[in-house]
């Protein structure tokens, strides 16, 4: 009899530490995903971030070329105008888009942190 009490022991912990690997195993799996989106955020807030610079001085250079050539002929003043202010506007446009982004972020381990909030409910229920 004890042999058998001792077998079901035995089984019941086997099942419990598969069950506790399976519960490990995902948690890592939406850790590595958390992570994942996390880099990926950051990398389109730094492109976004350079091309904002980028578009800023460029467009602070022809603003500089359009005061030289303001003393000119005549058409070369409409067409640097035109560039400048559309690489002024495009750089505002792209930094204020990465303010947004930077400000809005989703919050890092956010979908891990919700599973393992359901497992700690699920376990103080029992």
């Amino acid at each position: 009899m004890a042999e058998t009490e001792t077998k079901g022991l035995l089984e019941s912990l086997a099942v419990l530490a598969t069950t506790l690997v399976g519960v490990v195993y995902t948690r890592l799996e939406l850790l590595s995903t958390d992570l994942e989106e996390g880099s990926e955020h950051l990398l389109s807030l730094v492109r976004l971030y350079l091309a904002a610079i980028f578009c800023l001085a460029l467009g602070l250079t022809l603003t500089a070329i359009l005061l030289v050539v303001a003393f000119w002929d005549t058409h070369r003043l409409m067409v640097l105008g035109s560039l400048a202010g559309f690489f002024l506007i495009m750089g505002i446009a792209a930094w204020g888009l990465a303010k947004h982004k930077a400000k809005t972020r989703p919050k890092l381990f956010l979908a891990s942190l919700l599973e393992l909030l359901k497992d700690r409910q699920t376990l103080d229920s029992r």
